[in-house]
């Protein structure tokens, strides 16, 4: 970390402690010719590993100092950096470069972390699996069960697609400098297209966002605009129910119908 200070803008916090480092790796497990795409990258800590188990690896990096330091390091053969903004970045193209199955690995700057998971759903089709660092926080909402204070938006889309796992908690003291929270590492691999139930995503999204807009609605007041009473009751669902306490089906039963020509 000499010669370069964290920058708040970025949410930098460097994993340092090499006992979590080698966790982290190891729950990766790469191997020579996989497809690792690793975002935020940093000072390398995870970098330096994963290059050397992988043989090379694709990263993604915003801060144009530590870009400079990482290419200073590594040669082009082991990381194809990238320098920019991982939310803006074009992942269809990127998983579209050739036919191997993309391994997408990150400490996650904390402030993107939600719309960075969100922006990473439409290339599920070619991913194998991901594995985040994310503020404690997020993952409790990521892993949620219905009926909990953390269930919620991020719960539902997520665990539609996706096996959703935390494999362990990192302490704060594991970073320079030490964030105000406490992180977890979890894993999300892809459910087979085979697995997913057929619903049309757009409507899937618009009815889950509308059900959790405010929560403390039934669903007849969060979704007055997208189906009836009589339409909720028809997915044998209480109209009266709050989006809290419905599993992932429910919604997709919910999105379906509302997908009908005339959702009455």
């Amino acid at each position: 970390m000499e010669g370069h200070r964290a920058r708040r803008r970025f949410s930098q916090n460097f994993l340092h402690d090499v006992h979590y480092v080698e966790r982290i790796v190891a729950a990766v497990d790469p191997r020579p010719g996989e497809r690792i795409v690793e975002i935020g990258p940093g000072l390398g800590a995870l970098t330096a590993p994963l290059v050397a188990r992988a043989g090379s690896i694709t990263a993604v990096e915003i801060d144009r100092d530590l870009a400079a330091r990482l290419r200073s390091r590594f040669t082009p053969l082991q990381l194809d950096l990238i320098e920019g903004d991982a939310l803006i970045l074009d992942w269809r193209a990127l998983a579209a470069v050739d036919d191997r199955p993309l391994r997408v690995v990150g400490n996650l700057p904390y402030h993107i972390s939600t719309p960075l998971l969100f922006v990473l759903l439409p290339i599920a089709p070619r991913v194998r699996d991901q594995h985040f660092m994310l503020q404690k926080e997020v993952v409790d909402r990521m892993v949620a069960e219905p009926g909990g204070r953390d269930y919620g938006r991020l719960s539902v889309m997520l665990q539609f697609r996706y096996r959703v796992a935390r494999l362990f908690n990192v302490p704060a003291g594991a970073f320079s400098p030490p964030p105000k929270v406490d992180s977890s590492i979890v894993r999300l691999v892809p459910r087979p297209e085979t697995e997913l139930a057929a619903v049309d995503a757009t409507v899937f999204a618009r009815i889950v966002t509308a059900a959790f807009g405010q929560r403390r609605k039934t669903l007849r007041n969060a979704l007055a605009d997208h189906l009836t009473d009589r339409a909720i009751a028809g997915c044998g669902i209480d109209p009266g129910a709050r989006a809290e306490t419905l599993p992932v089906d429910a919604f997709v039963a919910l999105a379906r119908r509302a997908a009908l020509p005339v959702a009455d």
